[in-house]
């Protein structure tokens, strides 16, 4: 593999709050800078969105009927603004921020668009996002993967870990896209994967928390409209996009494999729901899972009786208790 020394770009803000030598400081004024400019765009420019019609055969789909969707376009348009601003970029992030940005316009298209697009349409812009991701993490920083639990690493081959790079960063766009199910169920989970990744982001070497603290608290500005019930919804172009940055910054940590605990509630939500369709539709399976419900926040509102509230707080609950019994070993 050819190996390239990269120059960082220092941004303006970020060099004059470097030199304070205030790491506080340096967190703590783009965090919350990044948070007026989300909340604001989100307040103003939600008119401009195209409106959700229902979901037919989702649980109290009807009552997202007439709301602005699609807000994705306006807090990734947001994060992408405050990371320029304030993340020391370099060309291969430029190229992560470029991916996830393009993950959100198709999901904005698809929201847009009278008539929802098809599977395949849809596949094709996945699979191009994900082996551009793959190919871009391998060219940086090549295929060394470490295991939290152990410390341990090991390297593995070129194309597997392309491959299995690539399928990471299909699932993280998958499974989150389908828990955007009810109102703030979506960003709250992601946030709890989000905080405890900054400190592992760190931890690795790769980069600084600056960058997933950024994407916190825009969806923390998101939240702010998206609690139930909801003002505007994200669409596809908030989920798809929040996927594809979970599943970078877990390659940025060299530690991929722990996607799987720090984000179980969203991998077993939205990732059951596939495992069902795949059996039922490509084995013939038809009984596959029967008697559950998918996504899960569906089954937990039908089947259950949870109301929205319940499913949020309690789905949230969940994945806090099991970061945290995983960042006990990892810390």
């Amino acid at each position: 593999m050819y190996e390239l020394k990269q120059k960082r770009t220092m941004t303006m803000f970020y060099n004059l709050l470097a030199k304070t030598n205030n790491t506080t400081l340096v967190l703590l004024v783009p965090m919350l800078c990044s948070f007026l400019i989300a909340f604001f765009s989100l307040k103003f420019f939600k008119r401009i969105l195209p409106k959700d019609q229902g979901r037919a055969f989702a649980v109290n789909g009807a009552l997202s009927e007439g709301k602005p969707r699609g807000a994705g376009i306006i807090f990734v348009t947001s994060f992408t603004l405050c990371t320029a601003l304030f993340y020391p970029l370099d060309i291969e992030n430029i190229i992560y921020l470029v991916l996830v940005y393009a993950a959100m316009l198709s999901g904005y298209f698809d929201d847009a668009a009278e008539t929802p697009w098809g599977n395949l349409k849809k596949g094709l812009i996945d699979l191009v996002i994900s082996l551009g991701i793959a190919f871009t993490y391998y060219f940086y920083n090549g295929s060394q993967v470490k295991l939290y639990i152990t410390d341990s690493t090991f390297t593995i081959p070129a194309p597997l870990f392309i491959i299995l790079a690539g399928v990471l960063v299909w699932t993280a766009i998958n499974v989150t896209n389908c828990t955007d199910g009810v109102d703030g169920l979506c960003g709250s989970l992601v946030m709890t994967v989000l905080l405890p990744l900054a400190f592992m982001v760190t931890k690795s070497g790769a980069a600084d928390m600056l960058l997933p603290m950024i994407m916190f608290v825009t969806l923390a500005a998101y939240l702010w409209f998206n609690c139930s019930p909801s003002q505007m919804l994200m669409g596809d172009a908030g989920s798809r996009a929040l996927g594809v940055f979970l599943a970078v910054m877990f390659l940025k940590t060299a530690a991929p494999f722990a996607f799987i605990p720090m984000a179980i509630v969203i991998i077993l939500d939205g990732g059951l729901g596939l495992l069902k369709l795949s059996f039922r539709r490509f084995l013939k399976i038809k009984n596959f899972m029967e008697g559950i419900r998918t996504p899960l926040h569906d089954h937990a509102r039908k089947n259950k009786g949870w109301s929205d509230t319940q499913v949020v707080i309690r789905f949230t609950i969940l994945q806090i208790i099991v970061n945290l019994c995983f960042m006990a070993f990892v810390l």
